[in-house]
């Protein structure tokens, strides 16, 4: 049937389809081993597929007929199928050479796998042995990769963080130096290789490498050999670094160091060597062997070298022309020395200046009247000062022990000299606790004595503490005295007849006394505190007409640049005078003080004019005295020279009486004389114009002179003259007239009052640097009111003597002697007689000196 022929090409097709299926699946199966027999099954089946369906086609035909022509669209159809059969063909061959190639290349390369595989089997296992382990970076993957490992005596840890934690399981210096080494090989591709060490003490050697796709570091153990090898190397990186460190230390010290070789010669020096011998550089110091210390002091150090490695000692020498001094330290080795210097001259000068510091300090504290004691850190006492041990009256023995604070207290509490606490041991350690207080603490303390003392406890910023005993119990007094002081004053002054004004240096007033207010007139509201001094000018300079407020007011507000007291008087209007003072206080206030001296200045003025009238009474006195005596003189010159000539025989003879009269008339003229004479040196005296006539006088020709005078009246009451000059110098300056009529008056006054066959002694010594002239009788003495009254002029006494005289005598001794620069004074008693003793200077003031030798021959 025409009509199956499709059904059974599908068929045929469909059954190509399937053997070509399982072709294809033989191929799979068996993996494509025969690639040429594929290829060629595959082409045979695609070939064959059309053919089936063309013959299938014609067994579909009905038995007997004829053979249907094929159609065209068959025929195309066929020619496009072996057309594309063809090329597949052609495909199916090429492809069958180009996987025979390839199955080769595949063969070729299966065998270098094989090798590859090998190898890295061999390297893990290389890799793998406990005797090294890498770290591996890629550049494509930042996290490193651990391979192998490191024995276990090596300390190094297997786990992956723990061992890139390289600061846990190295030594500092090695794990610093792998990590340095490290960052330098990923980021700069620097290679390196070290000798690190663990904290086991277990050497490793470090290997770092960089490729182009690769970081490796690679860390290997070592065998014993090369353990001792790599401790020595890396003793030896550590010594080299110390050494490389401790020469840069020494080379930024600014104290000079040196190094010397066995026979002393430099080796190395520092920088600062070489700025100390003002060499260019350190080399250039070592290269011209610049010493820094003087030959003695190098000799010095060699010689202690000999008994003893180690040399300190402080050395002067000088560096850039000033000399200091260094404290040099220098150890010697078997191979040579080193050595350093110090500085020391400001430390020395600091030191210095410390302990003067020091010194003053204590000084100062000593002069204090506060008592002071310091303590140290551990509580014992290492400075007190003399105000400490007056206020608790301890022996120095017991404080210079340094005693602590402690023990310190319960003595003081013994000896009863701190008052009893109720719980003293609470009390002595709350006191004590100021060691551990960062603040200062004060307490009062009660003593039994009655002292109350201000306790100052001090933290010192070192440790210890500075206790200050501050007495307190006079300033306490004070107080209460100076606030009864201010009653008092304000009592006092308000109850004051003066008048008392007080300006701040602001001007200001800050007190008054009613009395000013009634002085001036003022009221009370107008002298107020806080007035100012220019108010109460303007009150008070209506009250007088010369008023002296202006310079009050200078003196207050400072205009008056020279601050000095001034006292003054003012009258004012009402007739009132009033004495004014102006008194700057230290504070700088100014006090006024007004008195009124109306009745003082009226009295004084009526004396005035008394005394004014006295005066010309006393110098008319004078006068008529001076005249007097004067006009006294001439008739009295007249009557005894007459009468001198009436007793010469050659006058004539007299009767017995008319020889008595004459007698008579000629002594009395004499005594007339005297008084005269001694009236007219008295006035000359009083009126200053007594003038001496000093010169080198002989004592015992002067003695004897005045003893002449004196001898008649001696020898009419039988009375001697007892002369001791044994004492006496030879001779000495004074008026030798004044001198011999001073004792003449004293003699006369002696042998008025000597008893009868009495005795008078005249004695004249030598002192110190005056002459003594003395003499005694044993008259009655001279009772006390007539001893007061001895040198007043015109007073006579008798007092049992035998003449009663002008009472001038003792007068006109007192003013020659004191004229001479002398003295008199009187020694006189009941039953003991008289004494009137004259002392004159050895010279008197205005006499040149006597050269010795002359002074010693008149002598």
């Amino acid at each position: 049937m025409p009509g199956d022929y499709p059904l059974r090409a599908g068929k045929a097709v469909s059954g190509g389809q399937t053997d070509s299926n399982e072709a294809g699946r033989a191929m799979k199966g068996g993996g494509f081993r025969d690639g040429a027999r594929q290829a060629l099954l595959l082409a045979t089946s695609a070939l064959a597929s059309p053919l089936l369906a063309v013959a299938a086609h014609a067994e579909t035909r009905i038995p007997g007929r004829a053979v249907a022509p094929v159609s065209a669209v068959e025929v195309m159809q066929l020619a496009m199928f072996v057309g594309v059969m063809g090329a597949a063909l052609v495909s199916a061959i090429f492809l069958i050479r180009e996987r025979a190639r390839t199955a080769s290349q595949n063969v070729q390369l299966r065998s270098r796998i094989a090798d590859v595989n090998a190898a890295l089997q061999r390297s893990e296992a290389l890799l793998n042995l406990r005797d090294q382990r890498l770290i591996v970076w890629t550049t494509e993957n930042k996290k490193a990769e651990l391979i192998g490992s490191l024995p276990l005596e090596s300390g190094a840890p297997d786990d992956r963080s723990a061992f890139l934690a390289f600061g846990r399981w190295l030594m500092p210096r090695s794990a610093a130096a792998l990590e340095h080494a490290v960052a330098a090989l990923r980021e700069q591709a620097k290679a390196f290789d070290l000798v690190i060490e663990t904290q086991a003490g277990v050497p490793l050697e470090v290997h770092g490498r960089k490729s182009a796709a690769h970081v490796l570091v690679r860390f290997v153990s070592l065998s014993e050999t090369l353990r001792s090898q790599a401790r020595l190397k890396i003793e030896n990186q550590r010594l080299s670094a110390e050494y490389d460190t401790m020469v840069g230390l020494l080379d930024a010290l600014k104290m000079p160091a040196w190094l010397r070789a066995a026979d002393g010669r430099l080796q190395w020096v520092n920088r600062a060597y070489a700025e100390a011998v003002e060499a260019e550089s350190a080399a250039t110091a070592v290269r011209d062997a610049k010493e820094f210390l003087g030959g003695q002091a190098r000799e010095q150090i060699a010689e202690q070298h000999k008994s003893r490695p180690v040399f300190e000692q402080t050395l002067s020498t000088v560096i850039e022309g000033d000399r200091r001094m260094f404290a040099v330290t220098d150890f010697a080795g078997a191979d040579g020395s080193a050595g350093l210097a110090c500085d020391t001259s400001a430390a020395e000068t600091i030191r210095a200046e410390y302990e003067r510091t020091v010194r003053s300090h204590a000084d100062t504290l000593d002069q204090l009247n506060t008592a002071v004691a310091i303590f140290d850190t551990e509580e014992k006492l290492r400075f007190f000062n003399q105000a400490f041990q007056k206020l608790w009256g301890l022996d120095s023995g017991f404080l210079l022990s340094a005693p602590s604070n402690t023990l310190l207290l319960d003595r003081l509490r013994s000896e009863g000299k701190i008052a009893e606490q109720p719980e003293w041991r609470r009390w002595k350690e709350n006191l004590l606790s100021a060691y551990r207080a960062v603040e200062s603490q004060e307490h009062w303390w009660h003593l039994p004595d009655r002292k109350t003392i201000r306790v100052v406890a001090n933290p010192q910023p070192k440790g210890g503490v500075t206790w200050v005993f501050e007495n307190l119990t006079e300033k306490m007094d004070l107080e209460s005295r100076y606030q009864t002081a201010v009653r008092v004053q304000g009592e006092t002054l308000d109850n004051l007849a003066e008048g008392v004004v007080v300006f701040g240096p602001d001007g200001r007033l800050r007190l008054s006394n009613p009395a000013f207010v009634a002085l001036w007139g003022l009221t009370v509201e107008a002298v107020k505190p806080n007035v100012h001094v220019s108010a109460i000018r303007d009150l008070c300079d209506q009250r007088a007409a010369n008023s002296p407020w202006g310079g009050f007011v200078a003196a207050v507000t400072g205009f008056d640049d020279e601050r000095r007291d001034r006292r003054g008087q003012i009258e004012l209007m009402n007739g009132n005078v009033l004495s004014y003072a102006v008194i700057h206080l230290p504070n700088g206030q100014v006090m006024i003080t007004f008195v009124d001296v109306t009745d003082t200045v009226n009295v004084e003025r009526a004396l005035k004019d008394r005394n004014e009238a006295l005066e010309k009474s006393d110098q008319l006195k004078n006068e008529f005295v001076q005249h007097v005596s004067y006009e006294l003189r001439s008739p009295l010159t007249n009557i005894i020279g007459f009468t001198e000539l009436l007793s010469l025989p050659s006058t004539g003879p007299l009767t017995a009486k008319q020889s008595e009269y004459v007698e008579h008339v000629g002594s009395s003229s004499s005594v007339l004389l005297t008084i005269v004479n001694d009236i007219l040196d008295l006035a000359t005296v009083d009126a200053g114009i007594m003038q001496l006539d000093i010169s080198e006088m002989n004592i015992d020709r002067t003695i004897a002179a005045a003893a002449e005078l004196i001898a008649d009246r001696l020898d009419e009451h039988r009375i001697k003259l007892e002369i001791d000059a044994a004492q006496a110098p030879a001779s000495f300056h004074g008026d030798e007239t004044r001198i011999r009529q001073i004792l003449y008056n004293l003699l006369s006054n002696a042998a008025n009052y000597a008893p009868e066959a009495s005795t008078i002694r005249l004695t004249c010594r030598r002192l110190t640097d005056s002459v003594e002239f003395s003499v005694h009788d044993d008259g009655p003495g001279m009772p006390p009111d007539v001893l007061e009254s001895v040198f007043r002029r015109f007073e006579p006494r008798a007092n049992g003597g035998r003449r009663r005289g002008a009472g001038l005598g003792l007068s006109i001794v007192k003013s020659f002697v004191e004229l001479h620069g002398g003295s008199v004074r009187i020694e006189t008693g009941k039953d003991r007689g008289t004494t009137v003793i004259c002392t004159f200077p050895d010279k008197p003031s205005g006499i040149p000196d006597t050269p010795a030798g002359i002074r010693d021959a008149a002598e």
